[in-house]
């Protein structure tokens, strides 16, 4: 029998049904939305955490002006770069280092700098732009038992990003913060007055 099971008497048969049917074109990917892509360039950017620098190369002194500054290097105050892409949709991040918060120990003791700072280079008096001086010594009961403070800077990016994401332009701004840690022993200049003795 023609056709198999398939024919019928009296029945035409369409020669389209006999082909197997296309399928659909793939629907074109959806893409991402601008502030996933956004945080995709985000993560991709190098930034390092703050190398902290003082005067006191550790230990200092109650009254004494204390220069504070980090490595001025492109991963430490900027700007940084990255991009981020997914199809047609492109979108760069760039960091730049907006100021540096200095946590010095005593409470409530917090310094913000503009930028990385001045290195101190054996120069006299206060730093011209950041610096801090303590009123207070490291005593084992202010400090946990360690004799120093501890002293946490946080380098505080702002991150501006644009591009292009589902055929439109983009644009935004994060902050993003980076904090290293170290320790200063503070002690005080004990000046002895001619005659005495200790």
């Amino acid at each position: 029998m023609p056709f198999g099971d398939s024919w019928r008497v009296g029945e035409a048969i369409d020669a389209a049904d006999l082909l197997a049917p296309e399928p659909a074109p793939e629907a074109a990917a959806e893409a991402p939305p601008a502030a996933v892509l956004a945080q995709r360039a985000i993560e991709l950017l190098t930034l390092d955490q703050p190398a902290l620098r003082t005067s006191t190369g550790g230990s200092g002194f109650v009254g004494v002006p204390v220069w504070l500054w980090i490595e001025d290097g492109a991963a430490t105050a900027g700007p940084v770069s990255a991009t981020a892409t997914a199809g047609a949709s492109r979108v760069t991040a760039t960091a730049r280092l907006a100021r540096v918060e200095w946590r010095m120990g005593p409470p409530g003791a917090v310094v913000s700098c503009d930028g990385p700072g001045t290195p101190w280079a054996g120069q006299s008096g206060p730093s011209p732009d950041c610096g801090y001086v303590f009123e207070q010594r490291s005593l084992p009961e202010r400090t946990s038992g360690t004799g120093a403070w501890e002293v946490v800077a946080t380098a505080v990016w702002t991150v501006s990003w644009n591009g292009v994401s589902g055929g439109e332009p983009v644009d935004g701004q994060e902050i993003v913060e980076v904090p290293a840690t170290t320790a200063l022993e503070i002690g005080e200049i004990q000046v002895l007055v001619a005659g005495e003795t200790r």
